[in-house]
């Protein structure tokens, strides 16, 4: 697996497909394979889908300490910089969606377009606050964890639609790795109302109406902030990449296909 050395980190990521590059900056907890991968076929046809894991996940390294969205921010740029065939499409999914916004604004020059799924801005929204503080609190009970997050990830109605099998494994999926546990930390941290007056690239924020992580109004808000941007919902829980796919998809694909 190819690596890109920062400042910060030796970071590691995956690279397909031909064309002009597209970047996906995965969320908390899950590595870009794990959150993008199911999807990168639908993209390497006309794009080099370029798959980096930031630290946490994956095997990127580095020195274990506390994060910032700059430092974030500094690792997708250097994968950009290495692999990205740039300027880049862009594209954010929850936490990544706040680091993603971090390189458009102080990287412009890397970035084509910008596409920012279940995102926000501040971390003294009230229910985002107490939402992170108490999944980091379950960090001693991996099971409380689990489900405390999946619980969440998903829209009730989507819940119900799989089998419960399905449900336990996707719980047992999710548990409290250190880089978890350093992106929820970083979560209740993160602040990027000062960067968005600077991102300049075409930009489409959307957002989940059913989201029970961030909710919509904060994702909205982060549209807000945006001079010029297009906003798009889909009636989906916070993890839209698994529980609307195609709609997904189809969105971005439409966005970054726009000259």
């Amino acid at each position: 697996m190819p690596i890109a050395s920062t400042p910060s980190a030796r970071v590691s990521y995956q690279v397909d497909g031909s064309g002009p590059g597209l970047v996906f900056v995965h969320g908390t907890g899950f590595g870009a394979a794990g959150t993008f991968g199911h999807l990168a076929a639908d993209f390497t046809g006309s794009r080099t889908v370029v798959l980096p894991d930031y630290a946490g996940c994956g095997d990127t390294e580095d020195d274990g300490g506390e994060l910032t969205v700059e430092l974030l921010a500094e690792q997708i740029i250097g994968v950009i910089e290495e692999a990205g065939n740039g300027p880049v499409d862009l594209v954010g999914f929850s936490l990544g969606s706040v680091v993603a916004a971090a390189v458009a604004a102080t990287r412009p020059d890397l970035v084509r377009s910008l596409v920012l799924t279940a995102g926000w801005t501040r971390p003294d929204d009230a229910y985002l606050r107490n939402h992170m503080a108490t999944w980091l609190g379950t960090r001693a009970d991996s099971d409380a964890f689990g489900r405390f997050g999946t619980l969440t990830a998903f829209s009730r109605d989507h819940l119900n639609s799989l089998p419960a099998e399905a449900v336990e494994g996707i719980i047992k999926g999710n548990q409290p790795t250190d880089g978890a546990l350093r992106h929820i930390d970083l979560n209740l941290r993160a602040d990027i109302r000062d960067l968005l007056p600077r991102i300049t690239a075409r930009t489409l924020v959307i957002g989940c109406t059913k989201d029970a992580t961030v909710p919509v109004e904060l994702t909205r808000e982060l549209a807000e902030g945006i001079t010029g941007s297009s906003y798009a919902e889909i009636e989906s829980g916070h993890v839209v990449v698994y529980e609307k796919p195609a709609e997904w998809v189809r969105l971005v694909g439409d966005f970054i296909a726009q000259d």
